[in-house]
């Protein structure tokens, strides 16, 4: 690849693809030219990245002439469909959704955790989903210590992250449920379920589909996902994800059991060393992770480490970070820094 980079956003006018193009001009990423692509619906707006308007083009395969780069952050089918198009006009592609995470042949990657895997790909990258990517940042630091044995995560995800319409939605629920009035609901616990909940002033434990195990395809993601970018295939794991009303920043309960005793102290030392971590854990001030306080940032914050005293070697962890960005664009951004 060329030292000034030729990059495309794929659904820049979407709150996640939006972040994308703002982070390549926050971090001063190396691009020449910066194309922002669309749906047709969406083609012909301006996205303004930095102090430029950037006129939104459609996203068909043509448009990836010259592209060395492609962040895409769309559907998975399009994603399928379309990223083979831009590898083979010659663009890496980093891909936010779920089409590609789990093929043996493409990497899926967090730049604090396994770095080395973004230069194996053949064309495509995967960008983890956005609970999973937390959670591996906190825990990889006290694996390489420790050694992890089992894992039990419980998550608190924000409305942000089934899109900007769920965000409104939630607005416009905790108004008219203050104000007396009727109360309508479509984006929870997905578009298109056979059921909607509201999400104000209450918590869903459901994200995405349900499959016939009784777990979520969240759920299932979080446990197979982690497994591969810990190199861990047979690491156990179980999950419980739970929508909650917060417009933005996962939080979620993790507990650890370890191979070797490791003490709420050492592990403080441990991740207040690691790369793109944040501890705040002061019990004397009521300092902990908040995702009001993880709004905006990069970083993962870790706090409530605690021992658990029902197993040998468990702790007790409280995770936080904003999901659009560590959890989708500022992850995508990093891996496409790694391959520069």
């Amino acid at each position: 690849m060329s030292k000034n980079y030729n990059v495309a956003v794929v659904g820049a006018t979407g709150m996640v693809g939006q972040s994308m193009a703002r982070l390549l001009y926050e971090r001063s990423f190396p691009y020449k030219n910066l194309k922002l692509l669309a749906s047709a619906r969406s083609a012909e707006t301006t996205v303004r990245v930095g102090n430029q308007d950037y006129r939104v083009e459609e996203s068909k395969p043509e448009a990836f002439e010259g592209v060395d780069l492609a962040f895409f952050s769309i559907e998975g089918d399009l994603s399928k469909e379309l990223a083979p198009e831009a590898v083979k006009r010659g663009a890496v592609v980093v891909d936010n959704s779920s089409a590609f995470r789990m093929d043996e042949d493409v990497p899926l990657v967090v730049p604090e955790v396994n770095p080395e895997e973004a230069s194996k790909h053949n064309g495509i990258i995967a960008n983890p989903n956005c609970s999973t990517i937390q959670m591996v940042v906190a825990l990889q630091p006290l694996h390489q210590e420790a050694g992890i044995k089992r894992i039990i995560v419980s998550t608190y995800q924000a409305v942000s992250g089934a899109g900007r319409e769920a965000m409104e939605e939630l607005t416009n629920q905790s108004k008219n449920i203050l104000e007396n009035k009727p109360v309508t609901a479509e984006y929870i616990p997905h578009k298109g379920a056979s059921r909607q909940h509201r999400i104000a002033f209450n918590l869903v434990p459901q994200l995405d589909v349900l499959m016939e195990d009784g777990y979520c395809k969240e759920e299932l993601k979080m446990i197979r996902e982690t497994r591969k970018i810990m190199g861990e295939p047979d690491l156990a794991i179980s999950a419980t994800t739970v929508r909650v009303p917060v417009w933005n920043g996962h939080s979620e309960a993790v507990n650890v059991e370890l191979k070797k005793e490791l003490s709420p102290e050492r592990s403080r030392e441990i991740l207040k060393g690691a790369p793109g971590i944040i501890v705040v854990d002061n019990l004397a001030e009521l300092a902990y992770p908040m995702p009001a306080d993880a709004d905006g940032k990069d970083e993962v914050f870790v706090g409530r480490i605690r021992k658990d005293e029902s197993v040998e070697y468990g702790l007790n962890l409280w995770v936080v970070a904003d999901n659009l960005r560590k959890g989708a664009a500022t992850n995508s951004v990093q891996i496409a820094e790694l391959l520069v």
